[in-house]
């Protein structure tokens, strides 16, 4: 059960609470059993305590009259992911798997994460976003029913009118949660130096999954100018994410270069490009032909 609180009373018991216990962040999570960054979510109002949290307080009975409203514990999709009144839908939590893994990857490459903060208003969507005539394909046949089917969850697909870019469109508060409680946070990524987590990293399945994710959305397959032959690249701005990318590389056997201008990795030799094929691939059309193209003509 969620706890819907007075504006500003969730944050004020958490800091009344760590003073009254005299101690750390770190330590006030241990005690709560609850990760460091989902207790921040909860001091900054971010998202609703829940009453497993709520009950291990000492200031428990002081704050209860401030509770305004219950909410069940699968809360979480706002109306259109425009301005929410509060009312919220149920979706799919979907558990740790390879699809889960390839959407974070998708999430790190061309994804981005929005969420205005808010009880009673706010704006909570996922969107990738791809090139409207090259990524077509993979947008609507690939990553639409990815996310439909991880969530269920309405998908909606916007193509600008003053760009050629596609949108594939999720709007639910309570993925925004379930990205944010496990450690994806909302807003800018470069700034907030998302990266791979230990549970895709700890596994190579997963890992693979997520990596094939980041290259179909900001990796490339290409012809290395007037020579007979080829290079995968991929290209990031997240230094983090560069760093992890290329240690993941390493960890499933790969040799790829060293990271280039702090922005990106190539991989050349034939062999490790027909082993970055063999343990990862693409799913996007735009690369996956151009690859089998390659192989085909050796």
């Amino acid at each position: 059960m969620r706890l819907l609180m007075e504006k500003g009373k969730q944050k004020e018991l958490l800091k009344k609470e760590k003073e009254k216990r005299k101690l750390t962040w770190s330590k006030f999570a241990l005690i709560l059993n609850i990760r460091p960054s989902k207790l921040k979510t909860f001091f900054n109002e971010e998202v609703l305590m829940d009453s497993l949290t709520f009950n291990k307080l000492f200031l428990k009975k002081e704050y209860k009259k401030f509770i305004v409203k219950k909410l069940e514990n699968n809360w979480g999709q706002s109306k259109g992911g425009k301005n929410s009144d509060g009312n919220l839908k149920e979706i799919k939590i979907p558990k740790r798997a390879e699809e889960l893994a390839e959407l974070w990857g998708i999430l790190l490459g061309d994804g981005n994460i929005q969420k205005t903060s808010g009880y009673k208003l706010g704006t909570y969507t996922i969107k990738v976003t791809g090139h409207s005539i090259l990524d077509r394909e993979y947008l609507i046949k690939f990553v639409e029913p990815l996310i439909k089917n991880l969530f269920n969850v309405k998908i909606r697909i916007y193509e600008s009118k003053v760009s050629n870019a596609l949108n594939v469109i999720a709007d639910s508060r309570r993925i925004i949660d379930f990205f944010e409680e496990n450690e994806f946070k909302a807003g800018d990524k470069i700034r907030n130096q998302v990266t791979i987590p230990s549970w895709i990293r700890s596994n190579h399945k997963f890992l693979a999954a997520c990596l094939r994710g980041l290259y179909d959305t900001d990796g490339s397959f290409y012809r290395l100018g007037n020579q007979n032959s080829y290079q995968i690249n991929f290209k990031n701005l997240n230094k983090t994410l560069l760093k992890d990318v290329h240690d993941s590389l390493i960890s499933l056997g790969l040799s790829p270069s060293k990271i280039s201008g702090s922005i990106q990795i190539y991989i050349t030799k034939k062999s490790e490009i027909a082993k970055f094929y063999k343990l990862i691939g693409f799913h996007n059309p735009k690369h996956l032909n151009k690859i089998r193209a390659y192989f085909k003509a050796l």
